[in-house]
């Protein structure tokens, strides 16, 4: 079993992946010209309209299979889209990217995977966990920050799931995280709005996207705990 110092192992998980980002968010906006980039952006989404979409799940899609950081484009989806159309947009791409680097991993370049991932001790655990629990192990690993989602990827493509049980897992596993990471992407869009003089109604919509957005938080690390506690149950 991977040894947890805490049983709150998630709970500061979470909690600390928020904070980096918000500060992350906070410290960008004031350096760069973000609210001048994302109005040419929107500019040219707009422009094209159902193909920017389309377009920004196929980047994002690429991006996973080379194991690019998501979390930027996952806040720039919040940022250029908007809460809903922005989660969609990230999810289905980040659905559609892991689907890839799974195909990858158990078709193209099971041998190369398999030589980078024996030097990761967790990856017999849970190979040994998806053998028992099946797609239960990949939906619960989904919801967890514990492990790289990058990385699971990859992994998943060695172990005995069968490719639609780890989509399907994979696609409703995500949608936590996903969706608290679109939430702060919208709320740095609103906060450059704010910023910019639009101050009275975009004002008090940043307030209520902040209380949306702890609201979000604790909902997400309940489920982050709650998932951790299944996964020890299995011996992950």
């Amino acid at each position: 079993m991977i040894e947890r110092e805490e049983k709150g192992t998630g709970y500061y998980n979470v909690i600390g992946i928020v904070a980096a980002v918000v500060t992350t968010v906070v410290v960008v906006t004031r350096m760069l010209p973000l609210d001048r980039w994302l109005e040419v952006f929107n500019t040219w989404v707009n422009g094209i309209g159902l193909l920017g979409i389309i377009a920004f799940g196929l980047v994002y899609a690429i991006a996973t299979v080379v194991m690019l950081p998501g979390s930027l484009l996952t806040l720039a989806g919040g940022a250029t889209f908007g809460l809903i159309p922005g989660f969609a947009t990230v999810w289905l791409g980040a659905t559609l990217g892991a689907c890839l680097a799974f195909l990858v991993s158990r078709h193209l370049a099971r041998k190369q995977v398999e030589s980078w991932i024996q030097g990761k001790p967790s990856f017999a655990i849970i190979d040994k966990a998806v053998a028992k629990k099946g797609w239960k192990i990949v939906f619960l690993t989904r919801l967890s920050p514990v492990f790289p989602f990058n990385v699971q990827n990859f992994a998943y493509g060695l172990t005995s799931v069968s490719f639609w049980q780890y989509a399907i897992a994979s696609l409703f596993g995500m949608i936590p995280g996903t969706f608290l990471y679109v939430y702060i992407g919208t709320l740095g869009r609103s906060g450059l709005e704010a910023a910019s003089g639009a101050i009275g109604a975009e004002t008090a919509k940043l307030v209520l996207q902040v209380v949306g957005l702890l609201a979000t938080l604790v909902v997400t690390v309940m489920i982050t705990r709650t998932a951790e506690r299944a996964l020890r149950k299995t011996g992950v």
